[in-house]
C-alpha cells in the first residue's frame, strides 16, 4: 500500500513541466539547406534590370604574325562583334506573408512572431532560387550547357574517368563541380572500387570531397529521376568569363543581395501584410565555361570479399 500511496503523492514529470518553464527553439525547417551555390557564384549588379553578353564573331579570323624577318609585311587585321549579344532579364521569386495582429501582438514572447515567419519565408524564397539557378528553362544552368560539352558516363555510375572529361571541356580555371549528394557518394564508392580515394577540403567550415583539387559541391536542387541526376562543372567570375549570378541592387526594403522586404498595410480583419521579393538570375558568359555529365546512376553498388 506505500508504494501506491507514494505514487499518487509525488508530483510527475508532466505534472511539474505544465508549471516550468522551457527553453524554446526558434521553429525548425528541414527544408533549409547551406546554398553552396549561392555562395561560391560572383555576383554582378544589375541597374538597368538587362544584362547583355557581348561576343566576339569569328575568332578564328584574327590574323596576327610571328616572324623574324622585319621586312615582311605584318598581316591586317579588325576583331568583330556579334551584332546583338543575349539579354538576361532578371527573374523574381515572390511571396506575400499574412500575419494577424492578434497573434503578433500576444504571442511573440519569446521568440518574435513576425519575425520567425519572415525568416522562414525568405529562407524558403532562397532555397527556390538555387533551384530555379540550376533548373529554370531559360536561364538554368542546365538548360544553358552547350552540345559539345555534355558528357555519358561510361559505366553508368560517375567515375574519376568521367570528372576527368568534364575538367577536359572547362579545363580554363574551373572552380567545383556541382552534383545531389546522392552522386557524390556514388562517385566516392567509385573511387573506392579503384583505390583512389578523393582528398577533402574545408571550406566555410565544411569539408568538401575533391577531384584532381576541384571542390565536389552538395546541392539536393539536383534533381533525381529514375535513379538517374547530373553533375555539373563550372568556371566563375566575370574577369574569367565564366558563370556569373546578376541581381538589382539598391531596392526598396533591401535586406540583402537582390532580396527586399516591405510592409503592405493592415486591412480591416487586422491581418498584416509583408511583400518578399528577390530578384536574380545567372548568365553563362562562354560555352566552355560549363559542362554537364549526364544520366549519372546513383544507386549502383559493388560487394567486396
Amino acid at each position: 500500500m506505500s508504494d501506491i500511496h507514494d505514487a499518487h503523492t509525488a508530483l510527475s514529470d508532466v505534472a511539474a513541466r505544465t508549471l516550468a518553464n522551457a527553453t524554446k527553439t526558434v521553429p525548425m525547417m528541414s527544408t533549409i539547406t547551406p546554398r553552396w551555390l549561392v555562395h561560391l557564384l560572383q555576383w554582378v549588379p544589375v541597374e538597368a534590370g538587362i544584362y547583355r553578353v557581348n561576343k566576339v564573331k569569328n575568332e578564328t579570323r584574327i590574323a596576327v604574325d610571328c616572324s623574324n624577318l622585319d621586312e615582311r609585311t605584318l598581316p591586317q587585321t579588325y576583331v568583330d562583334y556579334e551584332e546583338w549579344g543575349r539579354e538576361y532579364r532578371l527573374g523574381a521569386v515572390n511571396s506575400v506573408l499574412d500575419i494577424h495582429t492578434r497573434v503578433s501582438d500576444l504571442y511573440s514572447s519569446p521568440h518574435n512572431q513576425i519575425q520567425e515567419q519572415l525568416r522562414l519565408t525568405i529562407e524558403t524564397i532562397k532555397e527556390r532560387q538555387e533551384s530555379e539557378l540550376i533548373n529554370n528553362a531559360e536561364y538554368g544552368l542546365l538548360n544553358n550547357v552547350a552540345a559539345d560539352n555534355k558528357v555519358q558516363p561510361r559505366t553508368g555510375a560517375p567515375t574519376p574517368d568521367d570528372l576527368d572529361e568534364l575538367l577536359a571541356k572547362v579545363w580554363k580555371q574551373p572552380a567545383f563541380f556541382l552534383a545531389h549528394p546522392l552522386a557524390i557518394a556514388a562517385f566516392g564508392r567509385e573511387c573506392t572500387r579503384r583505390g583512389v580515394p578523393p582528398a577533402t577540403v574545408t571550406l566555410f567550415g565544411s569539408p568538401f570531397i575533391t577531384w584532381r583539387g576541384v571542390p565536389i559541391i552538395p546541392s539536393d536542387k539536383l534533381k533525381i529521376v529514375n535513379g538517374k541526376t547530373n553533375i555539373l562543372l563550372l568556371r566563375t567570375g566575370e574577369s574569367r568569363q565564366g558563370v556569373v549570378g546578376l541581381y538589382q541592387p539598391n531596392l526598396t526594403g533591401e535586406q540583402s543581395m537582390g532580396l527586399s522586404v516591405r510592409f503592405m498595410g493592415i486591412n480591416h480583419k487586422a491581418i498584416a501584410s509583408y511583400l518578399i521579393s528577390l530578384y536574380c538570375t545567372l548568365a553563362v558568359l562562354t560555352d566552355d565555361a560549363l559542362a554537364v555529365l549526364e544520366n549519372v546512376v546513383v544507386d549502383k553498388y559493388h560487394e567486396y570479399k
